[in-house]
């Protein structure tokens, strides 16, 4: 994690301190001579890989009030920069902060625009920065931090006024709902505490008095105010406290709010400068004053960081699927060895089962492929069991026909000396008698028959052969309508040969 470094900067000098979970260290104070800035310099070279926050107060600063209509992209951005351009000319330490919509049917768009108005004392310090490559995450104000502070503490809702000591300066903020629309720096004479509990008491009014000209509260209007203490000073800062209808003071202990804040460091005066940096650390606004230009150094270490981490998830990747690999590679050699093993095991007992074997004449090729002949002649058996389940089909719906002999055989094509036969047809011969009914002609008889030819070709695989007839029936003699009565009352045979193809 890429170690965060910040930087406070008040009128006198720049003091760096360096952030480690929740623990504010010091490293340096440094003054606005050249001696001071080469040391300054140092300092950044040696910690040029820390992210920096610059957090300032300074009098030099401006928030003015606007309301722009309601526009989204390019043209808002530039309708913002030329506001910026009217009201804080020739610097570029500037933002715009959105306060939302007003609820009417434009939606105009109120924004409250706050600058550093006198750049020309942060370009010494920027420009170090620029020089030692140090990126330079943003410029921050301790007024931007005063709404931040009052919510983390629980307070800041609706309008309020925040009174806290910086250096030798007291910092007077109003916000409303959190939001800084107002802030100045009054210098203290007296850093005593009584002198700090007086100076407290009378900025209060005077800011009120402000306010109310400026027609920023009513005149009747009641203010709480808020003032951050050292708890040593507290009960002196309640003395001074002027009976006040339209304020309401609240004092807030300063170690109490650093516990809240989990700050580890507390506080060793009536400075608020720790609380401020301590949330400048750990969570900074997503607004601040510094140009692209003074960012450019971020950027690229933004850049750098995103590269290393893609550059660690694929390298970790890498590794979890080398390790799956290993682990299967790993896995398949275990079971290879017990392969091998199970493989010697069943070889072993092969060789003493037949060991037991009578000895024979034949050696093992010749008796193995004896096997798999027999395997091919036990494969092309084939059963009458469909011919005959045809036949029994047909002859139940024929009743007058009567089986007197049946054949049943395979026929295959003559094999070579080198192949086995290969049955690729049956063969059904039958011989039977037609019982014709009392009174029955030569044509009724042929017609028994002939439906009994049909019964069987019913079944597609059958090809059906009359080879002998019930009568001759050839060119050379002719059916005589008038035969004998005993001839036809004779059981007459006939032969019937059926082909039968198998199937694959």
């Amino acid at each position: 994690m890429i170690t965060r470094r910040l930087l406070y900067l008040n009128t006198h000098n720049l003091a760096a301190y360096v952030w480690r979970k929740g623990n504010l260290v010091a490293e340096g104070v440094f003054e606005a001579n050249d001696d001071s800035l080469s040391r300054f310099s140092t300092y950044l070279s040696e910690c040029s890989s820390s992210h920096f926050y610059l957090l300032a107060n300074v009098a030099e600063e401006g928030h003015v009030l606007e309301t722009i209509p309601f526009l989204q992209g390019s043209d808002r951005k530039s309708l913002i920069t030329r506001k910026i351009s009217q009201h804080f000319l020739g610097s570029s330490l500037a933002a715009a902060t959105s306060l939302g919509y007003e609820k009417t049917v434009r939606k105009n768009e109120k924004l409250l625009i706050h600058a550093l108005t006198n750049p020309a004392y942060f370009e010494p310090w920027l420009r170090r920065l620029h020089l030692a490559g140090a990126p330079l995450a943003g410029i921050y104000t301790v007024a931007q931090q005063c709404g931040v502070l009052l919510k983390k503490l629980g307070y800041g809702k609706g309008r309020c006024l925040l009174l806290t000591r910086q250096d030798h300066s007291i910092r007077e903020t109003y916000l409303v709902d959190g939001a800084t629309i107002f802030s100045r720096m009054v210098p203290l004479t007296d850093s005593s505490i009584a002198g700090i509990a007086n100076s407290l008491a009378s900025e209060a009014g005077k800011l009120q008095q402000y306010l109310i000209g400026q027609r920023l509260v009513g005149r009747n209007e009641t203010l709480p105010v808020f003032i951050v203490s050292h708890p040593q000073g507290i009960h002196t800062i309640e003395k001074a406290l002027p009976q006040h209808n339209q304020l309401k003071f609240a004092l807030i202990d300063s170690h109490q709010a650093a516990h809240a804040l989990k700050l580890n460091t507390l506080p060793p005066d009536s400075r608020s400068e720790y609380l401020f940096l301590h949330l400048l650390a750990k969570a900074p606004p997503n607004q601040q004053l510094a140009s692209e230009e003074h960012r450019h150094d971020f950027r690229l270490s933004q850049i750098r960081q995103a590269l290393f981490s893609i550059g660690a998830i694929v390298l970790l990747g890498g590794l979890l699927f080398s390790a799956k690999d290993i682990y299967r590679t790993h896995v398949l050699k275990q079971e290879l060895q017990t392969l091998i093993s199970s493989e010697g095991e069943l070889d072993k007992r092969y060789r003493d089962i037949s060991a037991t074997f009578p000895k024979t004449e034949l050696d093992n090729e010749t008796l193995g492929d004896l096997t798999h002949r027999y395997q091919q002649l036990k494969a092309q058996q084939r059963h009458p069991a469909s011919a005959f389940r045809a036949l029994s089909l047909a002859l139940d719906r024929a009743p007058e026909i009567e089986l007197d002999e049946l054949s049943w055989k395979l026929e295959s094509p003559k094999p070579t000396s080198t192949s086995l036969p290969n049955a690729n047809q049956e063969l059904t011969v039958i011989r039977g008698t037609v019982g014709a009914p009392p009174g029955a002609t030569t044509r009724q008889i042929l017609g028994s028959v002939e439906h009994f030819v049909a019964l069987l070709r019913a079944d597609t695989a059958n090809d059906v052969k009359i080879e002998q007839a019930p009568f001759d029936i050839t060119s050379s003699h002719t059916i005589k309508g008038g035969d004998s009565e005993d001839e036809t009352r004779q059981p007459r045979q006939f032969s019937l040969q059926i082909t039968r193809k198998i199937g694959p």
